[in-house]
This record gives structure tokens, C-alpha cells and sequence, in this order.
């Protein structure tokens, strides 16, 4: 067991060493409960090369610079997993990675999964990690060369419903840490595979059931089915996704027509082939694999490239 224990230790300290880590909060976490404190962080990396985590009490933003800057914007990148782990370098530090390569800062975040032994009022945790992230961001433009007005959010599959829900629940900042004076309103989204809907007919269940348990109300599945919750001042959006894929493709297309109906420009690559989790995995073969040259000509296009 120590063994174990000091190999996972390394592991962790070896993923997070490269870049810069950033605590969200200062002391505790909210909503943090008291038996929890003393939680171990699960970092595990499965023989499909994924990191994976979960059981995180103290959210962070790890802070991936470029060598070259070349835009004063940011993204905030939202790993996937279901609301049940976080798949950290797959959909997280390698996007981080590839954003620097172009001359963006990109911040990854870690933010704390819906678990209720963890903490109270657990379903509200990963948007209060999300809003606090921008706030960091925001406070801190001056130190990063940064624009507080381009400051984007980033989210895959489980992580895309957090970004989608960033992008459409502004108006509160929600849980315990607020500040009115700094706005919690990404100025752009990219959703790669995004769940979108709690909706019966569409919903990813294992999400929903996460997020919300497996009984919520018909008030609480509106309220995070985000296609419904778009309005004039919801962010432009950049979506992808794939027609075989088990997160329906309806979540991106009605989002996409959502915003349509509310007149924020956006854009869609829906492809035929891809599955779910393709991310920039280098095996993916034929036009799923060119979505990352997509998004840098729709972020050149809207100013945040250059």
C-alpha cells in the first residue's frame, strides 16, 4: 500500500510539475465537508494512456504559457469524464499544450466533481470552480498580458456541459465566493462532443445522474438542459461533433439552433464518422481529425488568434 501510495504521489507531481498551478481558493474549499478534509486526490493512469482523477478537494488552474505569445486571449479548458473523473491530459493539458503552441495562454482547470460524501451542495461545485476561474483570470490580465474581454471556456463531452453551462447560467454567480464587480461571462465557448441537454429523448444519463442524481425534478432538467437557456448574450460558440456518436449529436445541434434563433454568429463541424472522445488523439484518421485546423481559422476569423 505505501508502495502504491508513493508511485501515484510521483505520478501526480510528475503531471502537474511542468506548468504552473494555481489554487482557485484560498484555504478550503467551499462547501467542503468536514470528514472530507483530509481526502487523498485519486490520480490513475490507465493502460490507455489516459490520466485519470477524481476525488478532488482543492481545485486548480494549471497555467500553460506559450513560448512566443501571440494573442492576448485565453481559454479555460474543461476536461470530460461524465461528471465522474476528470481526463486530464487527453482533453486537458494536451489542449493546453496545443493552444500554446499558437501562441495562447491556456488555463487548465481542475475543477471538483458533483460528489455528494464530498461535499455539500455538490452539484453546484464544478460551475463554482468554472466562475471562479474567470474571475482569477479576469483579476489577473495584467500579470498574464492578458485581455479580461477575451477570455474563452473550452469543454469535452462531460466538460462541454460545464462550458456550455458557464456560457448560459452568468447571470449568478453561484455557492459562497462572489464578486459583482468581475463578470463570470466567458466571451467565447468551444464545445467538442458536448452533452448539452438533461432531457430525456438526448441527455447522457450517466451525466445527468452525476450532476443532479437520478431522480431530479422537471425544474432542475431544464434548468441544466443549457439549449434552453441560451439567450442574446450567450457567448458565440464553436461546436463539433460526431454523427456516431453515443452523446447525441442533437445536444450540439440544438444548442446550435438555439443560438441561431437568438442571433449569436456561431459555428458547427458535424462529421460522420468520429465516436465519442476522439480529442486530438493521433490515430484519429479522415475529416474528424481536422477540426483543431477549424477552430484556429474560426478563432483568427473572430480576433482571438493571430
Amino acid at each position: 500500500m505505501r508502495r502504491k501510495l508513493f508511485v501515484l504521489m510521483l505520478l501526480s507531481q510528475s503531471i502537474f510539475a511542468q506548468h504552473t498551478v494555481v489554487s482557485l481558493y484560498d484555504g478550503p474549499s467551499p462547501g467542503l465537508k468536514p470528514e472530507a478534509i483530509s481526502k487523498k486526490e485519486n490520480v490513475v493512469k490507465e493502460k490507455d494512456g489516459i490520466t485519470r482523477i477524481n476525488d478532488i478537494t482543492v481545485p486548480t488552474l494549471t497555467v500553460i504559457k506559450p513560448k512566443k505569445k501571440t494573442s492576448d486571449a485565453s481559454v479555460i479548458i474543461c476536461p470530460g469524464g461524465g461528471y465522474a473523473i476528470l481526463a486530464w491530459d487527453h482533453e486537458g493539458t494536451s489542449i493546453g499544450e496545443w493552444f500554446a503552441s499558437k501562441g495562447i495562454t491556456a488555463f487548465v482547470l481542475k475543477y471538483r466533481l458533483p460528489q455528494d460524501e464530498i461535499f455539500e451542495n455538490a452539484e453546484i461545485r464544478p460551475l463554482q470552480d468554472a466562475q471562479q476561474a474567470l474571475r482569477y483570470i479576469r483579476k489577473n490580465v495584467d500579470s498574464y498580458g492578458l485581455s479580461a474581454s477575451k477570455v474563452g471556456i473550452m469543454g469535452f463531452s462531460a466538460g462541454g456541459h460545464l462550458a456550455a453551462t458557464t456560457s448560459t447560467h452568468f447571470y449568478t454567480q453561484v455557492g459562497e465566493v462572489k464578486n459583482p464587480e468581475i463578470s463570470v461571462r466567458p466571451d467565447f465557448s468551444i464545445l467538442l462532443y458536448p452533452v448539452i441537454s438533461f432531457s430525456d429523448k438526448i441527455t447522457h444519463q450517466g451525466s445527468r445522474d452525476n450532476l443532479v442524481g437520478k431522480n431530479p425534478s422537471i425544474e432542475k432538467i431544464e434548468l441544466y438542459s443549457n439549449e434552453l437557456q441560451v439567450k442574446r448574450d450567450t457567448p458565440p460558440a464553436f461546436l463539433v461533433h460526431a454523427f456516431d456518436d453515443w452523446v447525441h449529436v442533437d445536444n450540439s445541434l440544438n444548442y446550435y439552433k438555439a443560438l441561431r434563433k437568438n442571433g449569436v454568429a456561431s459555428e458547427m463541424h458535424l462529421y460522420d464518422r468520429g465516436g465519442h472522445g476522439f480529442s486530438m488523439k493521433k490515430t484519429n484518421k479522415g475529416p474528424v481529425a481536422s477540426w483543431p485546423v477549424r477552430l484556429e481559422e474560426w478563432m483568427r476569423l473572430n480576433g482571438f488568434m493571430n
